[in-house]
């Protein structure tokens, strides 16, 4: 039976420097994951902060054994960072496209198709296998059933569900944090850096409902999807990702890795995750066709 693989997607939080090398150092050292992605796709302010370190960590991640991705912003909206799309998309390694302005800038080498792209239908697919694309990992609200369905008629591409972390909603021209703190964008001080994993949003009835990251919307809770591998192979699924989190993400990924090779069941692996630290509760409702907050087995279905 085809290997399922493991993917860790890009950090989207506005994390230090030194935090963000420490955390890449021990997912080369220890992380049972096959391929990472790493750079900035959320805030093209960031960069400054983390530009310096990339070089030691993909070299660090390669010695260790991963495939690195360099992931490029999700909407680039100044001349300095369209730029930097362009010199990623330039780089000899495999580059995850994020914005479909990119897709020129790569002129025909392989690329991976990020969440933040719409990929709703097996013509969007095409597409973009046409233009490159070898791995697509599709917008989180769609089911597993349909995207299943665009898989099968896609056999050369790999697609990729995201299985793990607060779910990417939305961008916004609107950084959250700088209103937050009574700051305009241009001068936000990073407030963003306060929140990890983001800032947790209820409704006024006090119902958890999101979560914010600058200028980024996520899901309160925490996708878990933890499927039966045969089940993956038989939607033509061939990689699951993890988006990081402050949680023990070397423990995520040994117990999603348990899963995959049959070592661990659904039940145990979510047990498993419901043992961390998250930093919120989980859910799976999105690829099982409902409502996102839903979660597999629990009374809500």
């Amino acid at each position: 039976m085809p290997r399922i693989a493991l993917t860790l997607g890009p950090v989207f939080f506005h994390w230090p420097a030194d935090r963000l090398a420490d955390f890449y150092r021990r997912i080369a050292d220890q992380a049972a994951i096959d391929r990472v992605h790493i750079g900035e796709v959320v805030c093209g302010k960031r960069m400054p902060f983390s530009d310096s370190i990339w070089p030691e960590v993909i070299e660090r991640l390669e010695r260790g054994g991963k495939e690195v991705v360099l992931s490029t912003l999700a909407a680039p909206a100044t001349i300095r960072e369209r730029r930097a799309v362009n010199d990623w998309c330039s780089e000899g390694r495999l580059v995850e496209i994020n914005d479909v302005t990119a897709i020129p800038a790569r002129s025909g080498q392989a690329f991976v198709i990020g969440p933040f792209v719409n990929v709703y239908n097996e013509s969007s697919a095409r597409f973009f296998a046409a233009r490159g694309a070898r791995t697509i990992c599709p917008p989180v609200e769609l089911s597993l059933d349909s995207i299943g369905s665009i898989a099968r008629n896609c056999s050369d591409v790999d697609f990729e569900i995201f299985a793990f972390g607060r779910l990417p909603l939305a961008l916004s021209g609107r950084c959250y944090h700088a209103r937050l703190n009574n700051l305009h964008k241009d001068s936000c001080q990073f407030t963003c850096e306060q929140d990890p994993d983001g800032l947790a949003v209820d409704t006024i009835d006090g119902q958890e409902f999101l979560a914010v990251n600058g200028v980024q919307t996520l899901s309160n809770q925490v996708q878990a999807f933890c499927p039966e591998p045969d089940d993956l192979r038989a939607h033509g699924i061939r990689r699951l990702r993890l988006s990081p989190h402050t949680a023990d993400m070397v423990a995520v990924a040994e117990a999603y890795r348990g899963l995959l090779d049959g070592t661990q069941s659904p039940t145990s692996t979510r047990f498993a995750l419901s043992c961390l630290e998250l930093p919120g509760g989980m859910v799976d409702g999105y690829l099982s066709g409902k409502p996102g907050f839903h979660l597999t087995g629990s009374a809500d279905q």
